[in-house]
C-alpha cells in the first residue's frame, strides 16, 4: 500500500527518532565523553516537570496527574542533583541560547516551587532574562502568583493549552474546563510583562463543526496572541480517549509515533476529511488575520521576528534535557530515561528516577545512536516539515553531498505536487504542508521504523 495515499493523519513527527526507537545503552556512555567533542556554546536547555492537575483524554505525554506533595518536593530535589552532575559533565564554556520548561504542566508547581525551579535553571548556567525562555501552563494553574514568578524570572513566552473555547468540546476531548476559567487565565498572562503568548487549539473533536471551530479561532484571536498552534486530534492507545473507544465517528487507529500493533483498524475517512477541512479553515483564518505559517501546526504573527533568533538551530545544535521525561541530543546520540504512556508505568519510571543515586546522572542510559545516514535524515525531516523549507546549499555545506543524491525519493513528493525543488530552495507546497503528518512518517528510515514497531507500548 502506498503510505502517502492513505490518511493525512498518521503521526506527529515532532522529533526524530521517536523515543520508541530508543534502547538501553550498553555500556552506558559517560556524559563527559558524550559532550566532549560537541559544540556547546549555543545549546537548548529543557526541563521536564511530569506533573499535571489532570490528564487530558488525548494526552500521551509523560506525566502524572495529582501526585502527592512530597513526591513533587522530592522531584525538585532530585532534579537539582541531576543538574549538578550534568553541568559538571559539560565542557567549559557551555552556554544556552534557549530555555524551555515543559511537562506535564510546570505551573502545577506552587509559586514557591517555581522560584526554586528557576534558581536551579540559573545555577545551571542559563542566563535568565537574556535568552528566550518558554514555559507551559494550563487554564487551571495560570494563577497570578505563579505567572508573576514566571514574569519576574525572565520568561519570554507562555504557552497555554486551551484546545477549545467551548466547554462541551473541551469535555468531548477529555478536558473538563470552563470558559470563564480560560478567560481568567488568559487575562492573567496578558496582565504580566511576558512578551509572548501562545494558544494551543485542537480540531477534529467530536461534535465540532466549522461554525464552532470559527468561534474558537475568533476567541483566540481576540487575545492577539503572538503565536497559535493548531493541532489535529489523535486518539492514541493508553490515553483516556483511547480507552473510551471510538469517539462518535472518530475511530482509534494506529499511528507511527505511538505503535499500536493490535489495532489494525481502517482509517475513518470521514474524520480525515473533517480534520482536513478544519485545518484549511484554521490556516486561512490565521493567514487572513496577519499570521504567517511556520509549519503545519505553528503560526506566528507576521509583524514579529523569528522565535529562534540568532545563535540556535534545532537541526544542528544540541539539547540538554533535565528530568526523567526529558530527552537530550548531540550530533550522533539522542538519549533519555525510559519512556511510557500508561499511568502505571509512568509512575514506576518517576519512582525509579527519585531513587537514583547521584552518580547515575553521570551517564546516558537509554538512547539511539545516529550514524551518518540517520544524521542526514534527521536534518532533512526537521527542515522539510517547516514551511520555509531549506536551501539546497545548506544541506551540501553540512554534509558534502546533494540532498537529491542522498534522498532521490523526494521526487515522489514533487510528482504529487507536494514539493517544489528549485535550484536554490526545497520546500513543501500548501498541499504538502497539510500532509505533514503523512510525509513525516514516510521519511522515517527502515531501521528506525523497525525499532519503533518492536517497541512494547506500556
Amino acid at each position: 500500500m502506498d503510505a502517502l495515499a492513505g490518511s493525512p493523519y498518521q503521526g506527529y513527527l515532532y522529533a526524530y527518532p521517536h523515543k520508541t526507537a530508543y534502547r538501553p545503552l550498553a555500556p552506558r556512555p559517560a556524559l563527559r565523553d558524550v559532550w566532549a567533542a560537541e559544540r556547546t556554546d549555543a545549546l537548548f536547555l529543557y526541563l521536564h516537570l511530569p506533573f499535571c492537575e489532570m490528564r487530558c483524554g488525548f494526552c500521551n505525554l509523560f506525566t502524572r496527574a495529582n501526585p502527592p506533595a512530597e513526591q513533587v518536593s522530592a522531584y525538585l530535589d532530585q532534579l537539582g542533583r541531576q543538574a549538578a552532575r550534568v553541568r559538571d559533565a559539560l565542557p567549559v564554556g557551555t552556554d544556552f541560547a534557549r530555555v524551555a520548561v515543559g511537562g506535564g504542566t510546570p505551573t502545577y508547581l506552587t509559586a514557591a516551587e517555581l522560584s526554586t525551579l528557576f534558581d536551579l535553571v540559573a545555577g545551571f548556567g542559563a542566563r535568565l532574562g537574556a535568552v528566550p525562555m518558554a514555559v507551559e501552563t494550563s487554564p487551571a494553574t495560570a494563577t497570578s502568583d505563579r505567572i508573576g514568578v514566571l514574569a519576574e524570572r525572565g520568561t519570554t513566552r507562555v504557552s497555554i493549552g486551551v484546545q477549545s473555547f467551548l466547554d462541551t468540546e473541551a469535555r468531548a476531548a477529555g478536558r473538563p474546563q470552563r470558559r470563564a476559567e480560560v478567560d481568567r487565565a488568559l487575562a492573567t498572562i496578558r496582565g504580566h510583562a511576558i512578551p509572548e503568548l501562545n494558544i494551543d487549539l485542537i480540531y477534529g473533536i467530536g461534535g465540532q463543526t466549522a461554525q464552532t471551530w470559527a468561534g474558537s479561532l475568533a476567541a483566540a484571536l481576540s487575545w492577539q496572541p503572538e503565536e497559535l498552534f493548531l493541532y489535529p486530534l489523535y486518539v492514541r492507545p493508553l490515553t483516556g480517549l483511547g480507552r473510551r473507544g471510538p469517539l462518535l465517528n472518530l475511530a482509534d487507529r494506529s499511528v507511527p509515533d505511538e505503535p499500536d500493533r493490535g489495532a489494525g483498524e481502517q482509517p475513518d475517512r470521514a474524520w480525515d476529511e473533517q480534520r482536513l477541512a478544519l485545518y484549511r479553515q484554521g490556516r486561512d483564518t490565521l493567514r487572513a488575520a496577519g499570521y504567517r505559517q511556520l509549519s503545519m501546526r505553528h503560526f506566528r504573527r507576521a509583524d514579529l521576528p523569528d522565535l529562534d533568533g540568532p545563535g540556535y538551530c534545532c537541526q544542528e545544535d544540541g539539547m540538554v534535557g533535565l528530568g526523567c521525561g526529558a530527552r537530550s541530543y548531540t550530533a550522533d546520540l539522542h538519549y533519555s530515561f525510559d519512556y511510557a504512556v500508561g499511568v502505571g508505568q509512568v509512575r514506576a519510571i518517576i519512582d525509579d528516577y527519585l531513587r537514583r543515586p547521584a552518580e547515575d546522572f553521570d551517564v546516558a542510559e537509554v538512547g539511539f545512536r545516529l550514524d551518518a545516514v540517520e544524521q542526514r535524515r534527521r536534518w532533512l525531516v526537521k527542515s522539510l516539515l517547516r514551511v520555509e523549507g531549506f536551501a539546497s546549499a545548506a544541506y551540501r555545506d553540512r554534509f558534502g553531498s546533494a540532498v537529491h543524491d542522498d534522498f532521490p525519493t523526494l521526487d515522489t513528493l514533487a510528482d504529487r505536487g507536494w514539493l517544489t525543488a528549485g535550484a536554490e530552495r526545497i520546500a513543501l507546497t500548501d498541499a504538502g504542508v497539510e500532509r505533514s503528518d503523512a510525509i513525516g512518517p514516510w521519511l522515517v528510515s527502515g531501521p528506525v521504523r523497525a525499532a519503533m514497531a518492536d517497541y512494547a507500548l506500556r
